[in-house]
């Protein structure tokens, strides 16, 4: 074929591919912050959509005498949570994943970010 250039071609996805790593790494470093109920309750995720950490405030689990609210049981629902959202993230790679490959044919496509 007139003007095809695979070597151009082959470099340019190349190029491509260290810039799409690039921003992976990039975006594994950009941390959002979700805010409930005036701020007694906060969720941190980076922007690859990792959850981070949960903190929540002694007003949401007992408005009316938060000074009651121990700090061993803040803690232990902020982990629960926290461990919760780490484990719905995991079943929701594993069912893009599948979908995707259903689409792909099972090509193993390893391009990050893409899926």
């Amino acid at each position: 074929m007139k003007g095809y250039n695979f070597h151009k071609m082959l470099k340019q996805a190349q190029d491509m591919q260290k810039q799409m790593e690039s921003t992976q790494q990039e975006l594994e470093g950009i941390e959002v912050e979700g805010v409930a109920g005036g701020g007694v309750i906060n969720i941190k995720f980076n922007a690859k959509n990792d959850p981070l950490s949960v903190k929540i405030k002694p007003e949401a689990i007992n408005p009316e005498a938060p000074e009651s609210v121990d700090e061993e049981t803040i803690e232990m629902l902020e982990d629960l949570f926290l461990s919760a959202l780490k484990d719905a993230k995991i079943k929701i790679d594993g069912l893009v994943e599948e979908k995707m490959s259903s689409v792909t044919g099972g090509l193993n496509l390893n391009i990050p970010g893409l899926f």
